[in-house]
């Protein structure tokens, strides 16, 4: 008991005078009169504290769960109002579940368990992670990254702990090539490559278990956002990837005339100065070329059909609120209402079907779909257009929609002289960016927001290669 109460009274004088210089640099500030080497040096020893700190939970939490293995009343969590030894955890720590998850499974494979026939107290699972862990090398997210391919590896004791020697060596930065501590995601790098390599079967093991845990799923939908979630196969996520990367290309043509901020292309560099023109954050740009994806597989006619026809997004919207600008509009499939926006922006690139509802709610008639652009249409828009033709959109003509430049609904025709091709984001955001599109004799004409030309001209609009030269030419 004596021994326990020394230890806990040797973490709180530590923990004490931690929270006191913690206090004292925030308080003051004082991290703003340091130079920059040693802001970098506090920050490294921080982190050591930090790593020897979880080395002390991860040894506690190990002891936790030991105590609270079988059933019955003298385990510790149902002696603590407990359902698990994770709910625990969270309780006397505070951290997040996640965090809890993570440090109870790092705490088993460091724990070391006492062998029931003669009592002997037998090494963890990975002794030299858990030397490596006492001497604050390496923390919670390292010893998860190592342990989780390891601990389903089905090789022999003596080639894990050869892997486990391997990476210890990692974390302590005391490898052959004299490389530097590694990270939790170097490590986790260097595990999984042992795991494949000492894994008798080889990787066709891993993909049958990949295959039973694929999978995809939508949550419900809360405050206009509805949560996605799961794990892709590696090509599955790979091809994702490539869609990406053709609409997110982020090298942009200048503007000859632009006087105000502007994309630039600059081959030096590795990103566009882009902040002004487009705030989007990566993933906001991926979701976006999800939904152009989404679009275009539907539309492809490739799709099996439901209820006889293509896999179609429905909106619906009260003729009346349309017309007055108020009120939602409803997506089939999602509980939650839309903005008329949303629905302005579907119906534009889709085909509008009116219903005529009595009081009673009976459907006294029924038009047929119209102002959709045929095949031949976009056809030869795409040849005129070439994408989409926002200046510095690089979004090609097949992935494009093609907009109404004047609404359908007040008299605007579905002809080539009034439809645009437009990227679903531009599509989406025309009437909140500061883009203006007009059609000229047939011809589309674009104005952009100052930032993007403080003279606010209107500018023909083409990414058509044959037509760009056929301006080069008359040039000359």
């Amino acid at each position: 008991m004596a021994g326990m109460n020394s230890l806990a009274d040797a973490v709180r004088a530590v923990g004490g005078e931690l929270a006191s210089i913690a206090e004292e640099a925030l308080g003051e500030d004082r991290m703003r009169l340091l130079a920059d080497a040693e802001v970098l040096e506090v920050m490294a020893l921080a982190a050591r504290v930090h790593r020897a700190a979880e080395a002390l939970l991860l040894e506690s939490t190990a002891h936790v769960a030991d105590r609270s293995e079988g059933a019955g009343p003298d385990r510790l969590t149902t002696r603590a109002g407990c359902r698990s030894v994770s709910e625990l955890v969270q309780r006397a720590t505070r951290l997040s579940s996640r965090s809890a998850t993570d440090l109870v499974t790092a705490a088993r494979a460091m724990q070391r368990q006492i062998a029931p026939s003669s009592g002997e107290l037998l090494p963890a699972l990975l002794p030299a992670m858990r030397d490596a862990l006492g001497a604050a090398s390496v923390g919670v997210d390292g010893i998860v990254a190592v342990a989780s391919p390891l601990r389903g590896c089905p090789a022999g004791r003596e080639a894990i702990l050869a892997a486990d020697e391997e990476l210890a060596a990692a974390a302590r930065g005391e490898r052959p090539d004299a490389a530097p501590p590694a990270s939790a995601d170097d490590l986790r790098a260097l595990a999984t490559v042992w795991a494949v390599y000492l894994d008798p079967d080889g990787v066709e093991p891993r993909e049958a278990r990949a295959m039973r845990k694929r999978g995809l799923a939508l949550g419900a939908c809360r405050e206009g956002l509805v949560p996605l979630r799961g794990a892709l196969l590696p090509e599955v996520a790979a091809q994702l990837q490539r869609i990406f990367d053709s609409l997110l290309n982020p090298k942009i043509d200048r503007p000859a005339e632009a006087a105000g901020p502007t994309f630039r292309a600059d081959d030096d560099q590795d990103e566009p100065h882009s902040s002004a023109a487009d705030t989007r954050t990566r993933a906001q740009r991926q979701h976006d070329a999800l939904a152009t994806t989404l679009a275009i597989a539907a539309a492809s006619g490739k799709m099996p059909h439901l209820g006889g026809a293509a896999p179609t997004l429905v909106i619906s919207v009260r003729a009346e609120d349309l017309e007055q600008n108020r009120g939602v509009a409803h997506v089939s499939g999602c509980d939650e209402p839309v903005s008329l926006g949303v629905a302005r922006h579907i119906a534009c690139a889709g085909a509008v079907q009116r219903a005529k509802i009595d009081a009673s709610g009976r459907i006294v008639r029924l038009g047929t779909p119209d102002r959709v652009f045929n095949h031949h249409q976009r056809r030869a828009i795409s040849l005129r257009d070439g994408g989409c033709i926002i200046p510095g959109c690089h979004v090609p003509a097949a992935w494009c929609e093609v907009h109404h430049v004047r609404d359908h609904a007040l008299g605007g025709p579905t002809h080539t002289d009034n439809g645009v091709l437009l990227c679903w984001f531009h599509h989406r955001t025309l009437d909140t960016s500061g883009w203006q599109i007009r059609m000229t004799a047939g011809v589309p004409e674009v104005r952009g927001p100052y930032w993007w030309d403080a003279h606010m001209r209107w500018r023909p609009a083409t990414k058509s290669p044959t037509r760009m030269r056929d301006r080069v030419v008359r040039r000359m």
